[in-house]
């Protein structure tokens, strides 16, 4: 049996979809997922809503809904719903997914007017790895008392992150979102705090080969909070200590290792320099939760690389634990649009994060990121894994590290860890980093077999 063919046996329509086109004389072909699929033909669904009430807006895959748009065109400043209200309606109807078929919610109905410009349309079945095509003369008419309108910015309108300078890029973002004059020195303009001095202390010890366990010891217990984390994780469960920990030099030397306390402290006093937003998508996993995940698949991922290419196990992991510092560089600099951008992840799911950053500031979080990186005088290693974390086809200076931040997060999103589409990954990439896709898979399983351990160790890392 084929692939498609076993994916068709696997998947069928829920009996309500089946029902509601079968009333309305709608004819109908299954489709299995698979990425060949034309997104301009993809209908997708979202539920907003306001103080008035709900609306439900259509859109195809090869557009972004932008909220600004749509408020110019309804004089409504709408908002995706709550996540537990739409599971209610979901629940109600069976169904895991938002199909995009306004008979289904009691709500008026807004669509893309380039939605009807194919001639034929793919709609969720409410559930995932099957779609169902309807030809556009059968769709239209379920459509009959929903409104037209124009509020979509074609995707490949955006002009995506190409390279090149991104302090210049910063500079530009900033002057768009300025009223006044632009200060010559970027890093006055964005008003970036200065690194603490526990942090560049850090970041000596990190850099000195001959580090003894006295001088991190020291560093550790000048900061109570640190200490108290270090404690925290070296006694928990996820590393199995076979005795109770006594003081941090316990810690470092009979559980966590010097490369991991100096990561863990250098990772969570960056995280104090910028505080996390108040604001975030909805539904998204938590800042440090994704992190401490992120870094352990990495860590799992480079152990498993041969030996003669195998980079720095505590860097890479680093790398993981700083991968999305980007985001909070964004709340910082753009404290009035970061909402914003987190509206549009939530009504744009399939679109990547990067996209709609470009799109609101013509700058994204892996730029501002990387900048920060290297203003701050991290090693080059974090600036690049950082810069080229979702080019799968990246294989410029110190390709390894971006290439496993590229590889953690698309496991762990196809797993349901993350936010953003689920691409798949190439092949070539597994083979660059020598680790077969099946061995990849299995440490991601292995990590997630620990998850709740995990998750308590990123609430203690998020107090800290």
């Amino acid at each position: 049996m084929t692939e498609v063919a076993s994916a068709l046996v696997a998947a069928s329509t829920p009996s309500v979809i089946g029902r509601l086109l079968g009333d309305l004389a709608v004819a109908y072909r299954k489709v299995p997922d698979h990425p060949e699929l034309d997104p301009a033909r993809k209908v997708h669904a979202v539920l907003l809503d306001d103080s008035i009430g709900p609306l439900l807006v259509l859109f195809t895959q090869n557009h972004l809904l932008d909220l600004n748009r749509l408020a110019d065109l309804t004089g409504r400043r709408m908002t995706a719903v709550a996540p537990e209200r739409l599971q209610v309606l979901l629940d109600k109807h069976g169904l895991s997914q938002l199909p995009g078929l306004p008979a289904l919610v009691n709500s008026p109905c807004l669509y893309e007017e380039h939605l009807l410009q194919q001639p034929s349309l793919l709609i969720s079945t409410g559930e995932p790895g099957l779609w169902l095509e309807i030809a556009q003369q059968d769709f239209k008419p379920l459509l009959k008392n929903a409104s037209a309108g124009r509020f979509g910015e074609p995707l490949g309108a955006i002009t995506p992150d190409l390279g090149g300078d991104d302090g210049e890029a910063i500079t530009r973002a900033v002057q768009a979102f300025t009223a006044r004059r632009i200060q010559q020195r970027l890093e006055a303009t964005i008003e970036l705090p200065p690194l603490s001095e526990s942090v560049r202390r850090i970041m000596r010890l990190r850099s000195d080969p001959d580090v003894t366990i006295d001088e991190i010891t020291s560093v550790v217990e000048t900061d109570p909070a640190l200490a108290a984390q270090v404690m925290s994780w070296a006694s928990s469960s996820f590393y199995a200590s076979q005795s109770k920990i006594r003081s941090v030099e316990d810690a470092i030397v009979r559980v966590l290792g010097v490369d991991l306390v100096i990561n863990l402290a250098l990772s969570l006093s960056l995280g104090k320099t910028l505080s996390l937003p108040k604001d975030h998508p909805q539904s998204s996993t938590p800042y440090w939760q994704q992190s401490i995940y992120t870094a352990a698949v990495i860590e799992g991922l480079t152990r498993a690389m041969p030996r003669e290419q195998r980079p720095e196990v505590g860097m890479t992991y680093l790398g993981g634990l700083l991968h999305n510092f980007g985001y909070l560089l964004l709340a910082h600099v753009f404290p009035p649009h970061f909402s914003l951008i987190c509206r549009h992840l939530e009504v744009n799911p399939h679109v990547s994060h990067s996209l709609i950053e470009q799109h609101l500031l013509g700058i994204s979080r892996e730029q501002m990121g990387a900048w920060l990186m290297r203003f701050w005088g991290m090693p080059d290693e974090l600036a690049i894994a950082v810069r080229y974390q979702h080019d799968p086809a990246y294989v410029g200076v110190d390709a390894q590290y971006p290439n496993l931040v590229c590889v953690a997060l698309g496991l762990l999103r196809s797993r349901g860890v993350g936010h953003g589409a689920c691409a798949p990954l190439p092949d070539a990439l597994f083979e660059r980093l020598g680790v077969p896709r099946e061995k990849a898979e299995a440490v991601v399983g292995k990590v997630l077999e620990a998850e709740v351990l995990l998750r308590e160790m990123a609430a203690q890392f998020g107090q800290a």
